[in-house]
């Protein structure tokens, strides 16, 4: 005989702190966020709407800082008239349109499950990253060619000032973008959107190449542009190798094992359960789901057995902050 256990999480909860609160959750400081105390079913919801609309913020936010760092380096291409700096600025900006799938993936979570797509939109995201990876093995072949290219025909560097100043301003704000968008896609389990802040971050390297360029021209050694572009290339051709597995590990329904590991121990030790016959987890998205089948005492009532599962899901929550539906089948010890 066995108890089927299942939540509909139909639950929503706005945090209402707009970008002050996501500026907030970012940089982890108090006062914002939830603070309640509910059940299973309105923590897990909670938690999934909440990642999702910090999710949708941040890749606006993140937007908005791609777009003045693409104005400013307008505005001293400009002033400066270089058409290195205009093919950079235009690169930049191409890159930044890269977050737009990341995007429509988050607005694609928020639809309701339906006949078709019984466990929602949440995979959308990591399509949505298969596109960034793509994205960054491409810049990673781009400046690797363009700094070939000048260390078999240097080319000399003009308005050196404004170049120095653009790859200042595209290096901050990539940067900026990076370190938002890696810690809040930790915060939320989301490695889509790790994966696009690591391709902000790409978009950095490749500026401060452009502030190794100048530094070389000035101090009379052109080849240093080349070569710093190349050792640039090699280390986002890793960032590229880590992004790959990160998101093939996703669309492959791969858990980390030390994870799992830590979630069968909060099982086994559930006071009351005999057994653990079964786990099994994967992500949708950036929320995770379990499927667990559990061993208890035959002489326990169906109240005392209901106890003890919600206590299960209470500890995998604890353990997997990430937990947006757990299943939980009980078979009766038989003896």
């Amino acid at each position: 005989m066995s108890d089927r256990h299942h939540h509909e999480h139909t639950h929503n909860h706005h945090g209402g702190n707009g970008l002050l609160g996501t500026i907030a959750t970012v940089l982890h400081l108090p006062g914002f966020g939830h603070s309640h105390d509910h059940g299973y079913s309105d923590l897990a919801s909670d938690r999934a709407f909440h990642d999702n609309e910090l999710g949708i913020r941040t890749v606006w936010l993140a937007l908005g800082l791609l777009a003045i760092t693409t104005v400013l380096q307008v505005v001293i291409y400009i002033a400066s008239g270089s058409v290195a700096l205009l093919a950079d600025t235009v690169h930049n900006f191409g890159d930044a349109a890269n977050s737009i799938p990341l995007l429509i993936a988050f607005y694609l979570a928020r639809r309701v499950a339906t006949t078709r797509y019984t466990y929602g939109y949440g995979r959308a995201e990591d399509i949505a990253g298969v596109f960034i990876v793509i994205s960054i093995a491409f810049s990673a072949g781009y400046i690797l060619w363009e700094s070939l290219n000048k260390l078999i025909a240097p080319q000399p560097l003009t308005n050196l000032p404004w170049l120095a100043l653009a790859a200042v301003v595209g290096f901050i704000g990539n940067e900026l973008v990076a370190l938002m968008q890696i810690r809040v896609g930790r915060q939320i389990g989301s490695d889509a959107m790790i994966a696009d802040g690591q391709h902000a971050r790409v978009d950095g390297l490749t500026s401060l190449a452009v502030l190794g360029a100048v530094f070389g021209a000035l101090i009379g050694v052109p080849v240093l542009d080349p070569i710093i572009g190349i050792v640039i290339g090699v280390a986002i051709v890793g960032i590229t190798w880590n992004a790959t597995k990160s998101t093939w590990y996703r669309l492959m329904d791969a858990v980390d094992p030390h994870m799992l590991h830590h979630m069968q121990h909060a099982i086994e030790d559930s006071d009351g359960v005999v057994a653990l016959n079964q786990l099994r987890a994967r992500w949708v998205g950036h929320r995770l789901y379990a499927d667990v089948v559990i061993t208890l005492a035959s002489e326990l009532t169906i109240g005392e057995a209901n106890t003890i599962v919600h206590d299960v899901k209470h500890r995998l929550t604890a353990v997997a902050p990430h937990l947006d539906d757990i299943t939980v089948e009980v078979i009766t010890e038989i003896g």
